[in-house]
């Protein structure tokens, strides 16, 4: 539904200052609020399928904690405001593969779509390869010694919902569709982390994650899919006797992997992680985060394990065609339960992901906006129905001089966009 309560806050239109000539800059504008009308993870997945744009909102698959879901649907539009104006009983619900038993290789826990990559090689545009954010518990996963996988329910740390609650391990998976995201199959896993590395009671207290990656955003450079996601795990072995609240820190949050477009019909083992100087480490191996993504320590940064921790979280990245550069978004925790009231920025000049270290060279993050005493989540950039963004059949993962800002009031329950993004050279 579009609703027009146009909001007009006082810091809208206040540009940022410039810190160099060279570094991109932005304003927000007030804009009409937009109210959507289905869940939405960290990020959206979307594409257009011919002069249909189509959008894969919502959460499929087991869930103990919060309950089972099939609301991983899709919407279409002859723009993305009409797409993102769909009511709740004009989305569809594609075939998903089923879960599958524990012990069986498979679909395990719950999954939502973050990024959809659209094969070039593919003239039809219908074939997709959705990226997918992938929850587990002790109770979904339980370990396997044969093959190092799952979770011991040993000091497990709390979730959300309550003490008795566990926390969840997230994953990072590829499904393939090829008649324009009506029907999905399962490719495997495309980053994760084990049981050594799940960070346990007595230190974990934030009432997050026990460990894992997730709240991924992926785009394409050259010959490779860049992983952008939230790294949640201990960097090395977990022990209560020896942690290091600092160590922990150093290995967190937003880091970067990669794979090849030729390998994701069969992913599961072929994305290598930065290591620090190159995209060395394997997929569940212990990869290096972004430097200048993170809050240093005597700043307030943190461990993502602590309730006082602070750490940037959800990227979502695009490539913008008229600043010419990556941009990124984020949020920001600053308390238990992913509390924080502010979204941050930041740019990327090298249009060559895979030259050198241009991967890792983002832009310290300024702050995009804050709303003090709501907890704000997931923010994003996306197209409009404006004719630039239709001729150049624009997503999230393609913007232009101007874009809508969605966000989540998490403690609001409502996904919404109140304000225009132009960016400015």
């Amino acid at each position: 539904m579009l609703l027009l309560l146009s909001l007009f806050w006082a810091e809208s239109c206040i540009p940022v200052p410039k810190e160099t000539a060279a570094e991109p800059q932005f304003k927000l504008l007030p804009a009409d609020t937009f109210y959507f009308n289905s869940f939405v993870d960290c990020n959206m997945a979307e594409a257009w399928i011919g002069d249909t744009f189509r959008i894969f909102p919502g959460k499929y698959g087991e869930d103990p904690l919060w309950g089972d879901a099939r609301d991983l649907k899709f919407a279409n539009g002859r723009n993305a405001d009409e797409a993102f104006s769909s009511k709740k009983e004009d989305f569809t619900e594609p075939r998903m593969p089923k879960n599958v038993p524990i012990g069986t290789p498979g679909l395990h826990g719950a999954a939502w779509f973050e990024t959809v990559y659209q094969d070039a090689k593919d003239p039809s545009g219908r074939t997709l390869y959705a990226v997918y954010h992938n929850e587990n518990y002790p109770q979904t996963l339980p370990y396997d010694s044969a093959t190092g996988e799952g979770y011991i329910n040993y000091r497990w740390p709390r979730g959300l919902t309550g003490p008795a609650s566990p926390a969840a391990v997230c994953r990072i998976g590829i499904m393939k569709s090829q008649d324009g995201g009506r029907s999905w199959d399962n490719r495997g896993l495309f980053l994760e982390d084990l049981q050594p590395r799940m960070i346990l009671k007595p230190f974990n207290t934030s009432n997050t994650f026990a460990g894992g990656v997730g709240d991924p955003s992926a785009v394409a450079s050259g010959d490779y899919l860049y992983l952008f996601y939230g790294e949640y795990g201990y960097p090395g072995a977990y022990d209560s006797t020896a942690y290091d609240p600092t160590k922990e820190w150093s290995g967190q949050c937003i880091s970067i992997a990669r794979i090849k477009l030729s390998d994701l019909d069969n992913p599961v083992g072929k994305a290598k992680r930065w290591d620090g100087q190159a995209f060395t480490r394997p997929y569940n191996g212990i990869g290096a985060p972004v430097a200048s993504l993170q809050i240093p320590r005597e700043a307030g940064g943190g461990p993502a394990s602590s309730p006082k921790g602070q750490f940037h979280w959800g990227p979502s990245v695009s490539w913008n065609t008229y600043l010419n550069c990556w941009v990124m978004l984020m949020g920001k925790v600053e308390g238990p339960s992913w509390q924080g009231d502010e979204l941050y920025i930041s740019f990327n000049t090298n249009p060559d992901l895979g030259k050198g270290d241009n991967s890792q060279k983002w832009s310290k993050p300024k702050l995009l906006l804050k709303r003090p005493g709501h907890i704000l989540w997931y923010p994003s950039l996306q197209p409009m129905n404006t004719p630039e963004d239709i001729a150049n059949k624009n997503t999230c993962l393609r913007l232009g001089k101007r874009a809508r800002l969605f966000f989540k009031y998490s403690d609001l329950g409502a996904y919404r966009s109140e304000h225009i993004v132009e960016f400015e050279k």
